[in-house]
């Protein structure tokens, strides 16, 4: 791996307090020994360090963002939690505990509590290299519509993004061909190119694409250990 693959670190602000204008992103993230399963092959037992690595760097990418006001994360893992407050993140216990759509609902009312008055946006938490200023325009657009708006990962099935306006229920369909389920539920699909912003991780050749984007400090230190 080369320094070409490693995005220049992004300052992170402190935590946001709870009046801060600005969008409230939602984030999940499993307990770390569950996560990321089929990049077992690629990463051997440091599969859960990957992870983390995923979700330190969406985190801290998406707390850099201007238009960000907030990022509550989703989780029961203790280790993880940790880590993400450390950033400025809110952790919030996945305390429904019926997987992904019910997590996110759970963390977007959580949300609603801190800022009502705030956009809202569910932000899959493997975008190891995602940029700022790109997030930033996909929340422009979708802010721009004023109802809920998707947008597509790389491959066009599943979801990176899903937003909608103050007020609004988010209804998340997230999952296997989860864009199709979210277009079927009248929210618009925002086609913009924003690679970093549509390339979540799953596997590894989606990670070979996430370090040719150029990712975050703490995966570049794991998957160079990999390569």
């Amino acid at each position: 791996m080369t320094e070409d693959t490693v995005r220049p670190t992004a300052p992170v602000p402190p935590a946001a307090p709870a009046g801060r204008a600005g969008w409230s992103l939602v984030l999940p993230l499993k307990p770390l020994p569950e996560a990321k399963s089929r990049l077992a092959p690629y990463a051997g037992a440091r599969r859960p360090e990957l992870a983390l690595a995923f979700a330190l760097d969406t985190v801290a990418a998406a707390l850099a963002c201007p238009a960000v006001g907030r990022a509550v994360v989703v989780t029961t893992d203790p280790v993880a939690g940790a880590r993400l407050a450390a950033l400025g993140a809110v952790v919030v216990p996945d305390e429904p505990g019926g997987g992904l759509n019910a997590a996110l609902a759970h963390g977007a009312e959580h949300a609603r509590r801190l800022a009502p008055w705030s956009p809202l946006a569910a932000l899959s938490a493997d975008l190891p290299a995602l940029r700022p200023l790109e997030l930033g325009q996909v929340l422009a657009a979708a802010g721009a519509l004023g109802r809920r708006a998707f947008l597509a990962d790389t491959p066009g099935s599943g979801t990176t993004l899903l937003a909608c306006r103050p007020g609004a229920r988010l209804s998340p369909a997230f999952g296997p061909s989860s864009a199709a389920r979210h277009a079927a539920s009248g929210a618009t699909e925002l086609r913009l190119p924003a690679p970093s912003v549509r390339r979540d991780v799953d596997t590894g050749p989606d990670l070979s694409e996430a370090l040719a984007l150029g990712v975050g400090p703490h995966t570049a230190a794991v998957a160079a250990v990999l390569v």
